[in-house]
């Protein structure tokens, strides 16, 4: 139980860190932008009660507000993600017996399964974010680019990540 909470800490501290360092200096086309934290909550185990995952959701949308200088918008784009996450996997999969100590994969959910979980999340999570920042449909056009820019461009990380985790641990079995 301690190694597992610990191996989440260092996880958290991970994603954090290559988010605020490497990855929010990325402005691909002035308009996308890479979310890789998003990994931290959408690889939590599904064993995790959905009132737990919502606060951590928050607690790694406020860490990276904290570096970042975005006052709340991370941490409400964050919340939002946690607080859906139990519905779309139970929307996406429903009828399919999921074990409960699992966490989200190309094994568990299939590959097909888990792109349309991880673009459902990254994709609510780009909305939350963009709109609270702009805080405004001044610029519609600019908006959605923004927001299909950084969806394309996380669930494209997201998803190679995932790829290369299932064929390393493919060819260890």
């Amino acid at each position: 139980m301690i190694s597992t909470w610990f191996k989440g800490i260092i996880y958290f501290v991970c994603c954090v860190l290559l988010q605020v360092l490497i990855f929010n200096n990325i402005y691909f086309l002035r308009l996308a932008t890479p979310f890789i934290y998003l990994l931290f909550i959408i690889k939590l185990p599904l064993s995790i009660p959905s009132s737990f995952i919502t606060v951590i959701s928050f607690l790694i949308g406020f860490t990276i507000d904290l570096f970042s200088n975005t006052p709340g918008m991370h941490a409400a784009a964050c919340t939002l993600v946690g607080f859906a996450r139990s519905y779309i996997v139970e929307g996406l999969f429903i009828g399919k017996d999921l074990p409960e100590s699992g966490a989200p994969s190309f094994a568990l959910f299939t590959k097909w399964g888990y792109f349309r979980y991880l673009t459902m999340l990254v994709l609510i999570q780009n909305v939350m974010l963009f709109f609270v920042e702009s805080f405004t449909l001044f610029d519609p056009i600019y908006l959605l680019l923004r927001v299909g820019g950084s969806t394309i461009l996380t669930v494209l990380l997201l998803f190679s990540i995932e790829a290369l985790n299932f064929e390393y641990i493919k060819g260890e079995g």
